[in-house]
């Protein structure tokens, strides 16, 4: 099989010069979070004998972080397996990686990522993958270290600095984590990865004027975005509003700018959910909006995809009075940590149930048992994944749970039974 070579000068086993132009193509848009990543579906039913195409176009599915997507990566992880024998050794272990995620090995797939990440560190679209996973494992010391062994070798693109900057800021390196960024973003204002990152520091140093400033002249860059960098870039924009008091504003960009776009999305569904919980922890009326995210929510009951997202799911329903769907996903949760693999058995069984019991009490009002069972778990809260400022609000529910016990009224009325 003849040899290409993609824009990074890596090798790609194919026949046609139109498949390696299709995985430039999906690289710059994963990377830049556009939203023409799928267009490689098309390549990919062109070019079946190439191996790394089939396994991006599985990525592809596997992106969507469901059941069904899994389901949907399947045949194209599969016949990446087939073809791919013949193929170059980082070609092999992507798709050997990408096959881990498929079939529910992160742990494994995230090995592979960081070996391919030492051997081809110019890789950028392997280290977003690799960001990826330790992103949902709470990995911030080796995503900072992955990042920071990365950047010699493509510092040329904002990407690698956006990643740096990410990683840095999860890391607590705020600083050098502004620096990355803004350097990104002077580098490339469409790179919203690197915007996000420095959002991300301007949020834990508490300067919602510095943030609202910063995304302000980028927020037209957006539209080109995927529905998740769209709504979360939007969702850090409303949070920043919140800090300023101006919970009319965060509650417009609810409605305009964060739900709505894509509903069926898990990713803009976890923004909806806490943006919608931190508005009411201000005391906002958020009037029928929990039913309209329960509906959207509700097929994702069984997923078991990631213990992160299934709190968010679990809230949702509860807030909305969906009892009777709350009590079977919280049962389902609780099924899922006895078969575990046992890389992740002690994370679902000793964290995401505590949390799940805590979150579904606070939803319903039962303050004392949601300050128990959050505050029991809130020091490890980090490995179920999320980033920094996710992660703020099971703290935010927490601390709402213990001022409510201790002092009324309440926020919502009735809410502590």
């Amino acid at each position: 099989m003849p040899i290409r070579h993609d824009r990074f000068g890596h090798p790609v086993t194919t026949a046609t010069s139109a498949t390696v132009e299709a995985i430039d193509r999906f690289t710059l848009e994963v990377l830049s979070h556009g939203k023409e990543a799928g267009a490689l579906l098309a390549a990919a039913e062109a070019d079946p004998d190439c191996g790394l195409l089939q396994a991006y176009a599985g990525a592809l599915y596997l992106f969507l972080q469901t059941a069904e997507g899994m389901d949907k990566a399947a045949p194209y992880l599969t016949r990446a397996r087939t073809v791919v024998s013949t193929a170059s050794e980082r070609e092999r272990l992507t798709v050997a990686a990408l096959d881990a995620w498929g079939t529910g090995e992160p742990e494994r797939a995230l090995d592979l990522h960081r070996r391919i990440a030492l051997a081809w560190p110019r890789d950028l679209l392997n280290l977003k993958l690799a960001q990826i996973h330790q992103l949902n494992r709470g990995d911030r010391a080796g995503m900072r270290a992955l990042a920071e062994a990365a950047l010699p070798h493509g510092r040329e693109y904002s990407y690698a600095w956006g990643m740096l900057a990410f990683a840095l800021e999860q890391a607590g390196a705020l600083d050098a984590a502004e620096d990355a960024g803004r350097r990104a973003v002077g580098m490339n204002r469409d790179d919203p990865w690197a915007q996000h990152a420095v959002a991300h520091v301007l949020e834990a140093r508490r300067d919602p004027d510095g943030g609202l400033a910063f995304l302000g002249p980028l927020s037209g860059t957006w539209d080109r975005c995927s529905s998740f960098m769209y709504t979360h870039n939007w969702w850090h924009a409303a949070l920043f509003r919140l800090d300023l008091d101006d919970a009319a504003a965060a509650l417009a960009l609810f409605d305009a700018r964060v739900w709505g776009v894509r509903k069926t999305y898990v990713q803009d569904q976890v923004n909806a959910v806490s943006l919608l919980s931190r508005l009411e922890l201000r005391g906002v009326d958020v009037g029928s909006r929990w039913a309209d995210v329960a509906v959207h929510v509700g097929p994702r009951i069984n997923d078991r995809q990631n213990a992160f997202l299934d709190l968010h799911y679990l809230y949702a329903l509860a807030r909305a009075g969906e009892d009777d769907a709350a009590a079977e996903m919280l049962a389902g949760m609780r099924a899922h940590a006895v078969i575990a693999s046992p890389a992740s058995r002690v994370i679902w069984s000793e964290i995401a149930i505590p949390a799940a019991s805590g979150l579904a009490a606070h939803a319903r009002g039962r303050c004392a048992e949601a300050a128990s069972a959050l505050g029991s778990v809130l020091p490890r809260m980090f490995l179920l994944g999320g980033s920094t400022a996710q992660q703020t609000w099971f703290e935010q529910l927490y601390q709402d749970s213990r001022r409510q016990l201790e002092s009324a009224p309440t926020l919502w009325p009735g809410i502590c039974a």
